[in-house]
């Protein structure tokens, strides 16, 4: 695996019931997100719920002024304690897709695989917003040129990406760009730090409905 050094633009899908959290965008720097939560904790109830365990991300790792930055800081402070494929859940993975296909194939897949858990679960839509996402590539592992056999890819099976995404983390490098899944011929990054996007912008809503059995094709309902 090597490095590769460029700017890309990919794409994400996010449940449209998390809206954006408005400290990380109301700020223009570590000292001011730190006065404002202090600030706001006192009044508003709801903030820890919206803001996430901002413990859990370096104030350096924050990228403050761009568009979107919420959206950028979001999954390292709203950690999936499940964990994902290069994460056991103990920190937090940025991921975006090539395409935005390619992200809500991502998508699909573990949404059935979440309702097709839910006992007697008869009927449920989600909608999704599509993001666009900017970031440099630098630092990023190159894991692409591996086999789709390697077990790094491996379906359902993430206990050998969950050891390399813990080493390259661990090595200091921003993420890895390896093959999607869930799209073959496609490719997604799994970022570890924020620091690395430049932009995060919404395009589109989508929705996906859920009828007792599957899950239907994502269906556009909205472009920006």
């Amino acid at each position: 695996m090597g490095h590769t050094a460029a700017a890309y633009t990919g794409y994400r899908a996010v449940n449209s019931k998390f809206p954006p959290i408005a400290l990380f965008d109301d700020v223009a720097d570590a000292a001011e997100l730190d006065s404002l939560y202090a600030l706001q904790a006192r009044t508003n109830p709801r903030l820890l719920n919206e803001v996430g365990q901002i413990e859990r991300i370096a104030r350096d790792q924050i990228p403050f002024g761009i568009i979107g930055c919420s959206y950028a800081t979001g999954p390292f402070t709203h950690v999936n304690p499940a964990g994902s494929r290069f994460s056991d859940g103990s920190y937090g993975v940025l991921y975006i897709a090539d395409e935005i296909p390619t992200a809500l194939a991502e998508v699909s897949h573990h949404q059935q695989a979440y309702w097709k858990g839910v006992v007697g679960l008869k009927y449920d839509r989600i909608v999704l917003r599509g993001l666009q996402c900017t970031f440099t590539t630098d630092r990023i592992v190159d894991a692409c040129t591996m086999p789709e056999s390697e077990a790094i890819h491996a379906p359902d099976d993430y206990t050998v990406a969950r050891a390399v995404g813990r080493s390259v983390r661990a090595a200091g490098h921003a993420g890895i760009h390896y093959g999607s899944v869930r799209r073959p011929g496609h490719s997604c990054w799994s970022l570890f730090t924020p620091a690395v996007v430049q932009r995060i912008v919404q395009t589109s809503h989508f929705e996906m409905i859920w009828d007792g059995a599957r899950i239907s094709p994502p269906s556009q309902l909205s472009a920006l």
